[in-house]
Order: structure tokens, then sequence, then C-alpha cells
């Protein structure tokens, strides 16, 4: 489908990406970089990838697909560390749950000869990092890809045909229809979770344990999902 591709950022969405290419044999060959040397470390020792570079910049140069899976603060540094080194015609996109803002980032930019289509799995668990990662995470979950006004067609195509390669569902939509379903369906209720269980944790003591202890299914929701990882958040 993709002779070559580069994962940037090996958490959880990441990992599962990696391994759901690897397992369907998706691309000839796939490259990651991830700053952190516990991530690169476990990517090694478990075999699930050793194409592992240290260099941003190498890991891009000759791919035909370039996937963004970190916090959207990341964004603008990964962008500029990479664009000179970008394949003349490569498909630029990410896997973040807010897309507006960051077509400014790209706009600001000024990317030439890369096509940049966003996309979103709606997908994951409670846990991060690598360990977390799963090979079926996409399978018959969503995933939004918002192309820019007058994208090129093949390329948005060739995108959605591997999320549907690793099992997801696509919906094609614009940035602003994207973060305004999004924004009900998903960062509210986090937002709401996280509060819940900062007012919790909160209390003194002596109330805090009679809180859990007569705790409800419903309060053990809202913890499981405040669970997942700030940062993304």
């Amino acid at each position: 489908m993709f002779d070559s591709i580069s994962i940037i950022g090996c958490g959880l969405i990441g990992s599962s990406i990696l391994r759901a290419i690897k397992s369907k044999n998706l691309a000839k060959e796939v490259k990651i970089f991830d700053q952190s040397k516990e991530v690169i470390t476990y990517l090694k020792k478990e075999n699930i990838c050793s194409n592992v570079f240290n260099d941003i910049r190498q890991c891009v140069v000759d791919s035909d697909l370039v996937i963004i899976a970190t916090p959207l603060s990341s964004y603008k540094e990964i962008i500029l560390s990479i664009k000179d080194n970008l394949k003349k015609d490569v498909i630029l996109t990410d896997t973040g749950s807010v897309k507006k803002e960051v077509m400014k980032i790209i706009h600001n930019i000024n990317l030439t000869d890369v096509y940049w289509i966003p996309s979103h799995p709606i997908a994951g668990t409670e846990e991060s990092g690598p360990k977390a990662g799963q090979t079926e995470m996409f399978k018959n979950r969503w995933c939004i890809i918002s192309p820019p006004k007058n994208s090129a067609e093949q390329p948005v195509k060739s995108l959605k045909a591997l999320w549907e390669a690793m099992g997801s569902k696509v919906k094609i939509m614009t940035p602003e229809e994207h973060d305004k379903i999004l924004s009900l369906t998903s960062h509210l209720p986090h937002m709401i979770a996280y509060n819940i269980v900062r007012t919790v944790m909160s209390v003194e003591d002596k109330l805090k344990q009679e809180v859990i202890q007569y705790s409800a299914g419903g309060l053990r929701d809202f913890t499981r999902i405040a669970a997942s990882n700030p940062l993304m958040w």
C-alpha cells in the first residue's frame, strides 16, 4: 500500500498503528521516532520494531506517509524539524483530536509539495505507552479524515484505504465539523470526569475513604476516563 511509512511518537496510538501496519503488511518499510529512551528500548527489546531512529529528520527521509502521533503541543516543533527532509508529494497526517488549530499551524509554516491530510482515529483506552498498544485497536472504530479545501483526491483515497485496511470505518468531514462533534462526544466528557475526580480527591482523608468505600459504578467509570494521559488532553 505504501513503500515507506514513518511514525512520529510511539505511545498507545502510535504503537497500535505500528502493530497494525506490520501485522497486515501495509508497508514495505516502517520507521519510528520517539524521544523517549524507554519507548525505544521497549520497541527493540520486544522486537516490535528494529527500524528506530534517534534523529527525527532522518526518520522521515524518503517516506511516502508520515504520521504524527504525539500531543498537539508538539506539532509545530515536529513539523519545523522535518519539513526540509520530507519527500516531494509525501502525505502528512496526524492522530489528534483537534483540527482547526492544527490547520493554523500548517498554514503558518507554509509547507510546499506536501499533502497535509489530518486524521483522527476515535480509538484508545485509559492506558498509555507502547505496552498498551494493540494490533486490533482500530477494528470497527471510526476514523475521521478532515482534508483541507481543494485537497487532491488521490492522497485522500490512499490515506482512507490505509485506515480501512487497519480495520477502521472512515468518515470524511471538515475540520469545523470534526471539532464541534468531538468537543461534545469526547472533550466535554473528559473535562467533566477530570473535575469530578479532582473534587473527590480534594476532600479530607476521612471523608475520602468513605467516598471510595461507598462509590458505585458511576464514579468508577469517571475515574477510568480520568485515568487517561492528561498530556494528550
